[in-house]
């Protein structure tokens, strides 16, 4: 018999994990020396530029023709192959246990070699694996080499990194009493419910298994303590069982976007003599979605409209590599910008990136592929050999996560008519939900769209794959939500990819009350899908690929955050548009700085929620408009053209009910006279993974940055721990990455520290032969 007792104790387990990020060894293609690594680590974003040849460089508004270059969706670096090897000790706790590699991800495929033996591989290096080593480890010293492959340029349409980006561990078992991959399964019902359940396997002797549980709040108070018999199966040694059905939590703490309350599941699995043999943690949030055509999702009983933004996974200057607290600061980020939504496009992010949405209170849409090809899915064998693998991997991750909303299954599977089965999707569609409903069946599923037809040429009716999903997501077309909604009322849409270009308009003309919500394509610049040399990828949002927010965010803030009063001035430098996807793309060539050619005129925006603005040049009133509310093609952006320019201070004073509201001001600029370094990390860890960012601006004398300042700095860093990037937001620039020194761009560059495993005193040194040495003192703990 199966015996379950919810317990306080979550100290005993026999399980060891031991974290394999640091001490690799690496090169590139083969070739040359030997030096040394930590995990994460991409190799690509150390590899020089790769500029297209003459015949290959288009006009940066011809994205067709930029294709030709063979490198420019792929970030402009050459692809190849990454080796890396760990010299593993043989230990005690090895000894007579189960002994497994655990990868959370290799990009972008690889093959894993213990001792000289192939023991692994990945197809697709989004998705993680573990490999069981047991019979081939040995005493003394075991070598595990990786070889990491890019592949070839075609097989991705954006920068993906390459290498051991992700986590590494070893875990040690017993061989005969063990909890599975992922193995619990925490669901909720009506915000006070829980059910949990486990994969186990149980090859001794023993007639019974005995499970020890423990269901903790979010302020480590113990909520519901009990036990619960299962009889064993006699044809499996391996088992999954729903051990606690239904345990009522009284009074419980929901998970919501502003209190995003964790309980946390501990499970000992116990011998007969009541020794600990294996334990599994997982954190969980009580809360209910619902999708509903009439009103799009609620959370918790009440409707909640996604506002978000959709992007690849790379962290700008850092590329591939996933550092936890570079996810973290681009959380912080968007949530002071109001959103409240990630979609993951178009593959999962890392398992620390859920993790922390969970801990946020961001709602996500997790998403598996890109077109379901071999080509798209790392070319190495063909898509109906691996996807099997993929799906019960990546839904047992991620599945106890509240933060994780919607399922997706793909994206624009109708421009590539090389899908499975010849039926634009419908089967494989058909196949791949199953399989994910045998893991989860409390969410939905979808695929993200364009074009919403069957093809190019004709959009009389929904794609056929529209028709069988359970959440009709459209990338751009939100045109035709009305049209389809009144064909087919059970029709519940969400906008998957909205254009920064058409930003407004494509919010406004949506019926809020009854859409699932958005996500802005893009809305952090990335590495990759450049659409043209010198720009090394995507350049149209609203934020650039440093962090820094364009003028052009305040104008998503206006409505994604619209109980927060909000004026910006945005003056429109140039105008780029460009057709990308069969979608107009492109950002104003906007700035928000007061530093121009006298007797000049600008044209200029002033994007608000209030209800009217005041424009006023060194204290004169330049005029006072209204926030055209009833046009959703202009609503919250008031034009101003013909500003005639004085040095001085340009003044934006936004009024509800005739009442200031908020202001906003530039002001021209002096000279710049030093450099000041702003830190975002206080509490700087020294566990070999925490990240120190330092902003640095050039200021004139009255503290002000400016703009125009481009000053080469150096950084030289003293103590344990080490530049990983610098970056200043300019995506054009032809400096790498991974170096220590950079330019100004609008005034301003950023460089990434990470700390070792040792505590120490660390200082920055950031120099220029214009301006005095800028000192930064820091403290790891």
């Amino acid at each position: 018999m199966l015996l379950l007792v919810l317990l306080a104790s979550p100290t005993y387990g026999q399980r060891v994990t031991k974290d394999l990020n640091f001490g690799w060894d690496f090169r590139l293609n083969n070739e040359g020396e030997w030096r040394k690594i930590d995990v994460p680590h991409d190799f690509q974003i150390e590899q020089p530029w790769v500029a297209p040849a003459a015949d290959e460089r288009p006009d940066n508004t011809d994205v067709a023709a930029n294709i030709k270059s063979r490198l420019s969706s792929r970030g402009f670096k050459e692809m190849g192959k990454g080796y890396y090897r760990y010299h593993l000790p043989y230990a005690a706790d090895m000894k007579g246990r189960r002994v497994l590699l655990d990868f959370e991800g290799i990009m972008y495929t690889a093959e894993v070699f213990l001792n000289g033996e192939h023991v692994g591989e990945t197809n697709y290096g989004y998705v993680g694996f573990e490999i069981d080593i047991t019979d081939k480890v040995k005493e003394g010293d075991n070598l595990i080499e990786v070889i990491a492959d890019t592949r070839e340029p075609g097989n991705s349409r954006w920068y993906t990194g390459g290498g051991l980006f992700r986590n590494i561990s070893l875990i040690t078992t017993p061989k005969e009493l063990f909890f599975g991959r992922h193995p619990l399964y925490i669901t909720t019902r009506d915000n006070r419910y829980v059910t949990v359940g486990a994969e186990f396997t149980n090859r001794t002797k023993q007639q019974g298994t005995t499970i020890k549980l423990e269901i903790t709040d979010p302020d480590n108070h113990i909520v519901y303590s009990n036990s619960h018999s299962l009889p064993r199966h006699k044809m499996t040694r391996t088992q999954e069982e729903p051990m606690v059905k239904d345990i009522e939590i009284p009074d419980a703490k929901l998970w919501d976007l502003d209190t995003p309350a964790l309980y946390t599941v501990k499970a000992l699995l116990l011998r007969e003599d009541g020794t600990v043999a294996d334990e599994a943690v997982e954190q969980f949030g009580i809360r209910t979605i619902e999708f509903l055509p009439d009103c799009g999702m609620k959370l918790n009983g009440r409707k909640v409209l996604l506002k978000g933004y959709a992007n690849h996974h790379t962290l700008g200057a850092l590329g591939a590599a996933a550092y936890p607290r570079a996810i973290e600061k681009r959380i912080q980020l968007i949530k002071q910008f109001g959103m409240n939504h990630i979609r993951t496009s178009h593959n999962p992010y890392s398992r620390d990136f859920i993790r922390l949405c969970d801990k946020y209170g961001l709602l996500v849409v997790d998403e598996l592929y890109d077109k379901w090809t071999r080509q798209h899915t790392g070319g190495l064998v063909s898509f109906e050999q691996h996807w099997q693998y993929e799906v019960p991997e990546w839904i047992k991750r991620d599945r106890n996560s509240p933060s994780v909303v919607l399922w997706s299954l793909g994206n624009e599977l109708q421009q590539d008519p090389n899908q499975p089965f010849n039926d634009f999707g419908i089967t494989m569609y058909k196949l791949m939900r199953t399989l994910l409903h045998r893991y989860d069946s409390t969410r939905l599923v979808t695929v993200a769209m364009h074009p919403r037809y069957r093809n190019w040429q004709t959009d009389s009716l929904p794609h056929d794959l529209a028709m069988i999903t359970d959440i009709q997501a459209y990338n751009y077309r939100y045109m035709y939500f009305p049209g389809d909604g009144r064909r087919f009322p059970w029709m519940k849409f969400y906008q998957s990819e909205a254009s920064v270009s058409a930003m407004g308009p494509n919010f406004f003309e949506m019926n809020l009350d009854k859409v699932i919500g958005l996500a802005y394509w893009g809305a952090i610049d990335y590495l990759g899908e450049s659409q043209g040399w010198p720009a090394k990828g995507w350049t149209q949002g609203v934020f650039d690929i440093s962090l820094e927010p364009k003028p052009k965010a305040y104008l998503m803030k206006s409505f994604y955050k619209p109980e927060e009063p909000l004026v910006h001035i945005a003056v429109v430098e140039s105008k780029n548009s460009v057709m990308w996807n069969d979608v107009q793309i492109g950002n104003d060539g906007m700035s928000d700085h007061w530093n121009r050619k006298p007797g000049s005129e600008v044209t200029l925006y002033t994007y608000t929620n209030g209800d009217e603005v005041e424009l006023l040049l060194n204290g004169k009133r330049l005029g006072r408009k209204q926030n055209p509310k009833n046009d959703p093609k202009q609503r919250n952006q008031i034009k101003w053209e013909n500003i005639p320019y004085a040095d001085g201070t340009l003044l934006a004073v936004a009024y509800n009910n005739g009442k200031p509201v908020a202001r906003h001001q530039i002001e021209t600029v002096g000279k710049a006279v030093k450099f000041i370094a702003t830190p975002d990390n206080v509490n700087w860890h020294a566990d070999g993974m925490d990240l120190q960012h330092i902003r640095i601006e050039a200021v004139d004398r009255k503290g002000r940055r400016v703009p125009m300042a481009q000053d080469e700095l150096t950084f030289t860093v003293e103590g344990d721990a080490r530049i990983v990037a610098v970056t200043n937001g300019n995506n054009a620039s032809d400096e790498l990455n991974v170096i220590n020194h950079r330019k100004l761009y609008n005034g301003s560059a950023m460089v990434i520290l990470r700390s070792s495993q040792t505590p120490s005193k660390v200082q920055l040194k950031i120099t220029s032969p214009a301006f005095k040495t800028v000192v930064c003192n820091f403290t790891t703990n």
